[in-house]
């Protein structure tokens, strides 16, 4: 078994970003400053995969955003957190309430803001469109960018690694 599958094999808990990951990272703002958001379909459905194969699911994202979070509350993700100043915080407060080590945590980020987060788990994901830093830094690249179907790449693999069919 490859060290990348046995870090997968570890994960009981998922986290994503939302901008430039489960987005293609583009910000649409209409009249009156309302934001709206494009959501791949594919991806929902792979959360949903890994919820029903026991793997807690959660959105950590510097931004606050209602289509973000009417989207996964649709989606039934449980762990939510928009406007995060501080996503290791809230990875924090996560393993203490969930009683998890920071191995059993994959992260999927895109930027900067991500970096942080991503060397603390135990299994950090990437777009294929993520900037060069965290490309550089991530253990797994999907080959779709962000927004194109890169979630639910990331989720199959994740089932697959875990011999779970996706």
């Amino acid at each position: 078994m490859t060290r990348l599958a046995e870090r997968a094999e570890r994960i009981r808990l998922a986290l994503f970003d939302v901008d430039g990951v489960m987005t293609d990272g583009r910000l649409y703002i209409g009249p009156g400053g309302v934001e709206m958001k494009a959501f791949h379909v594919r991806d929902g459905h792979g959360l949903r995969r890994l919820m029903a194969a026991g793997i807690e699911v959660g959105v950590i994202s510097g931004r606050p955003s209602e289509a973000a979070r009417a989207r996964l509350h649709d989606l039934g993700v449980a762990h939510v957190f928009l406007a995060a100043r501080d996503k290791g915080t809230v990875l924090d407060r996560l393993l203490t309430q969930m009683d998890l080590q920071p191995e059993q945590v994959a992260f999927m980020g895109d930027d900067h803001p991500d970096l942080g987060i991503m060397q603390r788990v135990g299994l950090a994901l990437t777009v294929a469109d993520a900037h060069a830093s965290v490309l550089a830094r991530a253990h797994w690249v999907s080959a779709l960018p962000g927004g194109q179907g890169a979630v639910r790449e990331a989720c199959d693999w994740l089932l697959r690694q875990q011999g779970r069919r996706p």
